[in-house]
């Protein structure tokens, strides 16, 4: 293909982009669905509850490590917090762990967590799910949820309850 013809034609691609990469999405009941407090701060204790309750209830932990003013981060917090994905907190022990935007430069937390897990954080949230013992089940899907607000809740949904 002739240059300019490729040029031409990667350009018309990056402008067809699905409209809900624009698109502000809602979630009933919540102000803004792009910002969360669900993030813990000092995420350590909470692991190691969830780790322990884990062992006691046969569950997996699901490990939402991202923060609150991470659209995609927040989006997925507030999107579980919904009604309809009531069975995904019933199956799971949910550990929101801030960790900041590790990947940008000066904008990380609790650097503690995703090295005890093993991770390089290239962008948030990175969902862990974890046995009682604290062994990642999903590593090659871990990261793949920084696009998380782009999703649909479908597909979120199916996913966490594979």
């Amino acid at each position: 293909m002739p240059r300019p013809l490729a040029i031409a034609f990667t350009t018309a691609l990056l402008a067809m982009s699905p409209a809900t990469a624009s698109e502000t999405r809602t979630i009933p009941g919540v102000a803004d669905a792009y910002k969360s407090d669900a993030f813990d701060p000092n995420p350590m204790p909470a692991i190691g509850a969830a780790l322990a309750k884990a062992k006691q209830s046969g569950k997996p932990v699901l490990l939402v490590m991202g923060t609150g003013g991470c659209h995609d981060s927040a989006w997925l917090a507030n999107l579980i917090a919904t009604d309809r994905f009531a069975p995904v907190r019933a199956r799971y022990e949910i550990v929101y762990a801030d960790i900041g935007m590790p990947h940008i430069r000066g904008w990380g937390r609790n650097p503690d967590v995703p090295k005890r897990f093993r991770f390089k954080i290239k962008g948030t949230p990175t969902v862990a799910i974890l046995d009682a013992n604290g062994t990642v089940l999903n590593r090659k899907a871990a990261p793949k949820w920084r696009n998380a607000a782009s999703r649909s809740d479908d597909d979120i949904y199916n996913e966490l309850m594979q």
